[in-house]
């Protein structure tokens, strides 16, 4: 079957063999895959946790059909339509775990159903699980004009925050975030973004930060939490190092919390996956939650679609088809 695989002298469609599905493994026949920025350091021979170096198929979120199960695979059938995440996705055919994947709902191609299982996963646990966010909080989104960030502020806002913040650099997609649930849109560059943040909360800060970003903004974020507020850090595209206002943290009891799939072992994301179907299933269904779709490639164009996602000009969810 054709890969896309991360070799010696870089990343190249290849010739692999089909894997074969194993205990509760579910095999997938890939029709379309959805890009992430964690792609794009795999792609370079970087690690994402245990997965990435030679020999590695890339990619981690896809939509398609069930091909074969495991003997010990549940809650599916061959000739499903599915969605779901994992390793080796840029591929004709992929292996997943029955506990992380979705039914794809009947409104949706595959192109549609590829952009949803990272975001649903990664920012319903940030927001709504780690988060705790209540109805009548407010919350900030740090880099919301990503397809995990677009999720998030329609996250916060079905489930009842009273006031959306959304950060953006670059300042066409930071107009944009209005359409996708933001009350207030603010760029994180500007040193300003904290004054606008405690204005928009009589002074006090928001009740919940999600930060993809991190780095420099870190101890602005701690200025712009209001006290017992909280900070859940999933990301690192402002960096992995800055300085941090250690007495600010401490005089805010703020409770600052990591999180990432690359240390969750299969049962803490079978659980994951399960929380989302239970809370907010019926809003995918509905496509109260959805992402817009930047541009669609080929797989044979599948280095294209890398460097429109490098250039940094879209917004949303970037797809390859199979």
């Amino acid at each position: 079957m054709k890969a896309y695989v991360y070799g010696p002298e870089g990343a190249r469609i290849s010739d692999v063999a089909q894997p074969k599905p194993k205990g509760a493994q579910v095999l997938v026949r890939v029709r379309a895959c959805g890009l992430n920025r964690a792609d794009t350091g795999m792609r370079k021979g970087h690690a994402h946790g245990a997965a990435g170096g030679v020999g590695t198929v890339l990619g981690m979120e896809w939509a398609g059909e069930v091909a074969e199960l495991g003997p010990d695979a549940k809650g599916v059938k061959v000739g499903d339509r599915i969605m779901g995440s994992g390793g080796a996705a840029f591929a004709e055919y992929t292996l997943a775990d029955h506990g992380r994947l979705f039914h794809a709902p009947s409104n949706m191609n595959f192109e549609e159903a590829a952009t949803l299982p990272v975001a649903l996963a990664t920012m319903h646990n940030a927001v709504v699980t780690v988060g705790g966010l209540q109805p009548g909080q407010s919350v900030l989104i740090q880099g919301a004009s990503s397809g995990v960030g677009l999720m998030a502020m329609q996250i916060a806002r079905l489930k009842g925050a009273k006031l959306v913040i959304g950060s953006s650099t670059d300042a066409y997609r930071r107009g944009r975030l209005k359409e996708y649930g933001a009350d207030l849109a603010v760029d994180s560059s500007d040193p300003k973004w904290v004054d606008q943040v405690l204005a928009a909360t009589n002074g006090e800060g928001v009740d919940l930060i999600v930060d993809q970003v991190s780095g420099k903004v870190a101890s602005q974020n701690l200025a712009a939490t209001k006290v017992l507020g909280r900070i859940v850090n999933v990301g690192r595209l402002g960096g992995t190092h800055a300085d941090f206002n250690f007495d600010l943290h401490a005089a805010r009891r703020i409770d600052h919390v990591g999180v990432t799939f690359r240390t969750r072992t299969i049962e803490e994301v079978r659980a994951i996956f399960a929380e989302v179907h239970k809370d907010i299933w019926g809003a995918v269904e509905s496509r109260k939650l959805q992402l817009p779709i930047d541009k669609v490639f080929a797989f044979d164009d599948i280095d294209q679609a890398f460097a429109h996602m490098e250039a940094n000009k879209h917004l949303g969810k970037i797809v390859v088809t199979v």
